[in-house]
């Protein structure tokens, strides 16, 4: 049985929300009473995911702007476009790729910063625009997607592994530099979860992955968005800059 979480008169803003976690994610809030506003930059993809979502909200719109997140331009545009619909309660820092695995010697520089880039910058680029309004109205929830990676660090998933140790580091940041307002910043460390995104890796990789795993078994996108979603409550108010584990045993710290 799912519980039922309170997030009615809550505007919630995810990226990534075409697929994978992010749509979970945005499919929890929505049956959870919250407005939704989808960033992606996928245009195909973000109508199929509100044509999915739309029959379980026929009172709400589903609102949805392309974005960029790894270009600041098109996240300052989107936020724009966004504040005007009405203020921002919630942001979950979705958008992520996983890149290629091979050794950091032979890592194609491409790959690197398109990484870096999307992963980090993007959730740099999110929190900038928005935690401003935020402020205004003293009140706020951020849940950014980190990876057990950014812990432990993968071998042969180094760019992966790096941006989401920095990510874990932003929220920790940002967590501090908010303590004093009504806003809460946290992220979530899944282990492998079944999403689209493995489909990037090798089966080399995925099999380590899994290895590492004491439950024995990957995560689902419902496991992620069930956290992340009572991360985004009204009761989540005493955690703040802080790492919350869903790696099936993997990382205990």
């Amino acid at each position: 049985m799912t519980n039922q979480l309170n997030f009615q008169q809550r505007h919630a803003v995810v990226t990534g929300a075409a697929s994978g976690l992010g749509y979970a994610i945005a499919h929890r809030l929505l049956a959870s009473g919250a407005r939704l506003t989808l960033w992606d930059r996928d245009p195909q993809g973000l109508e199929q995911a509100v044509h999915r979502l739309q029959p379980g909200a026929a009172d709400r719109v589903i609102n949805t702007f392309t974005v960029n997140v790894a270009s600041h331009a098109s996240v300052a545009e989107a936020a724009r476009q966004t504040l005007a619909i009405a203020p921002v309660d919630i942001l979950v820092n979705s958008a992520g790729i996983s890149g290629p695995n091979t050794k950091l010697w032979e890592y194609p520089t491409d790959a690197w910063e398109e990484i870096i880039n999307i992963n980090l910058n993007g959730t740099f680029f999110c929190c900038r625009e928005l935690v401003p309004s935020m402020r205004e109205q003293n009140y706020g929830r951020i849940v950014n997607i980190a990876s057990v990676a950014g812990k432990e660090g993968n071998p042969n998933a180094s760019a992966y592994s790096a941006s989401k140790a920095a990510v874990i580091g932003l929220t920790k940041s940002l967590g501090k530099e908010l303590a004093d307002t009504g806003i809460c910043v946290n992220c979530v460390t899944p282990a492998a979860v079944k999403t689209a995104i493995l489909d990037q890796s090798s089966e080399a990789h995925i099999a380590y992955m899994l290895s590492k795993i004491p439950m024995g078994r990957f995560g689902t996108p419902e496991e992620i968005a069930a956290m992340v979603a009572w991360l985004c409550t009204e009761e989540c108010s005493f955690s703040t800059g802080a790492v919350f584990d869903l790696s099936g045993g993997r990382a205990t710290y």
